[in-house]
């Protein structure tokens, strides 16, 4: 038996993630935060600690933890740090930074990127046995909306423009799918001191709009960003991101977004063939089997039409309440 720790399990990618170890063949107990009652009765033991907690408590509570995985919000680069010092010391024998993201150059791009790649920097430099999971972007959030708003009731953040002519690929995941491929990876000896890239269908943003057309019967409007537009704001917002001498999560949201569309409509950085550039071993090709497994574009976009969709935060605020992205105090 693996027995696996959760930093952040009551968020959006770490619900997954739960889901998806109680949901494998493997044997995984694992730790998330008690307000998660629907999980706490599945029978996930639940430990409560601080991560700005000392050195010496974070030892003891990972001690005879195989696995620690982060799901926290990716600001967070010092307490990450501290956290894989702790696993260090209590013999974890593999830590999963907070990375399930796009694939991405590790600087120059996106400061998001940047602040991951220095907690993964970090761990190799105290030679911390490592796997880091990118997926590429959700389904949840490529949808724009319908003229008639019969998907609103399950998107927070609707696709409001079209990056360019919109033709190219990127490569996408099932939120609900994150889980699963984590719970794979885990078990894996291949992929330690690895990073993967699992991702589940490649589209164009034009593949999209024209898909949920033809499902829904609705005509949808196109904004189109031209490329200039789309470098032009990403630029401006880096360099008052840059300009600031306190930045808070929300300053590194707004950058976030406006890099995004360069990153992943101009550049091409979050596909199979970049991410293989940039050293990833590729999901598809460790488990071919997830094909019959992983939720369908298709899938996706009929359960929304149905009325079963689940707005990606539907319930959640962002912590942009104080410095350095809210709250510091993230329970295991």
């Amino acid at each position: 038996m693996t027995n696996v720790a959760i930093v952040g399990a009551s968020g959006e990618m770490g619900q997954s993630i739960v889901n998806g170890l109680l949901l494998s063949k493997d044997s995984f107990p694992s730790i998330n935060k008690p307000e998660v009652q629907s999980v706490k009765e599945r029978g996930v033991r639940i430990i409560i600690i601080e991560l700005d907690a000392p050195h010496e408590d974070l030892v003891e509570a990972l001690t005879g933890q195989d696995v620690v995985i982060c799901a926290i919000i990716p600001d967070a680069a010092d307490l990450q740090k501290a956290l894989a010092d702790a696993a260090k010391e209590a013999g974890v024998k593999r830590f999963m930074p907070s990375a399930f993201a796009t694939a991405c150059p590790p600087a120059g791009v996106m400061v998001m990127r940047e602040i991951k790649e220095e907690v993964i920097s970090h761990i190799k430099k105290i030679y911390l046995p490592y796997t880091v999971v990118d997926i590429g972007w959700w389904y949840q959030g490529t949808l724009p909306r319908l003229p008639s708003g019969k998907l609103d009731y399950a998107m927070k953040f609707p696709v409001k423009t079209i990056a360019s002519d919109g033709n190219l690929p990127t490569a996408l995941t099932d939120l609900r799918d994150v889980g699963k491929y984590v719970a794979r990876v885990i078990a894996d000896p291949r992929t330690l001191n690895k990073s993967v890239f699992a991702h589940s269908e490649v589209r164009t943003q034009e593949d999209i709009f024209t898909l949920l057309e033809q499902a829904s019967g609705e005509t949808i409007p196109r904004e189109y960003q031209s490329r200039a537009e789309v470098e032009a704001a990403s630029a401006a917002a880096r360099e008052a991101y840059d300009g600031k001498q306190e930045r808070s999560f929300a300053d590194m949201l707004v950058l976030t977004v406006a890099q995004y569309p360069n990153s992943m409509w101009l550049r091409g950085d979050n596909t199979p063939e970049a991410a293989a550039y940039l050293g990833y071993l590729s999901g598809k090709e460790l488990y071919p089997d997830m094909e019959t497994e992983r939720v369908r574009f298709e899938e996706y976009v009929g359960e929304m039409l149905a009325g079963k969709g689940k707005a990606a935060y539907a319930n959640r605020t962002f912590p942009c309440e104080s410095k350095n992205g809210g709250d510091a105090k993230r329970r295991l």
